[in-house]
C-alpha cells in the first residue's frame, strides 16, 4: 500500500521511472561531483592558504623550491584540478539556470569548459616545470 502511494505522489513521469531519471536528467551528477570537488577543495584550499603565509616574503627561488619539493608539487596539481573542475560545473550550472537559447547555453558552457581546461593546462605545466625542471638561470 505505502509503495502505491509512492508511486502516486512522485512527480517523475512514468518513463522518467522507467529509465531512473529524474526531471533534470543529470541533476544528481552535478549535484555529487560539486560536493566531491568542495569536499576536496576544502583541506586543500587550507593547506595552501598557510603555504602561502609561510612564503611571505620569500624571494622568487624559494617560492620556485617550495613548488620544486614533490608533496608541494602533488598538493598543488590537485588543488588546480579540483578549483578548476569545481569551477566549471558552477558556472555550467549558472549557464543552464539563465541562458534561455538553446544555442547560447551550447556555446556558453563550451566556452567555460574550454576556457578552464586552458587554463588549468597552463597552471598545471607551470608547477610541473618547477617540480622537473626547476628554475632555468637567468639569461645574461
Amino acid at each position: 500500500m505505502a509503495k502505491e502511494l509512492a508511486e502516486r505522489t512522485t512527480l517523475r513521469s512514468p518513463l522518467g521511472r522507467v529509465r531512473g531519471l529524474g526531471a533534470s536528467k543529470s541533476g544528481a551528477h552535478h549535484w555529487w561531483l560539486m560536493r566531491v570537488t568542495s569536499v576536496a577543495l576544502l583541506p586543500l584550499s587550507i593547506w595552501l592558504i598557510f603555504a602561502l603565509a609561510g612564503l611571505a616574503g620569500a624571494s622568487h627561488a624559494e617560492a620556485a623550491a617550495f613548488v620544486g619539493r614533490p608533496v608541494n608539487a602533488v598538493l598543488l596539481l590537485a588543488f588546480l584540478a579540483a578549483a578548476f573542475h569545481h569551477t566549471a560545473y558552477g558556472v555550467q550550472v549558472i549557464i543552464e539556470d539563465y541562458v534561455r537559447s538553446e544555442w547560447g547555453r551550447i556555446g556558453g558552457i563550451l566556452a567555460v569548459k574550454g576556457l578552464c581546461a586552458l587554463l588549468w593546462l597552463a597552471a598545471s605545466l607551470a608547477v610541473l616545470r618547477l617540480a622537473v625542471g626547476g628554475v632555468p638561470a637567468a639569461a645574461g
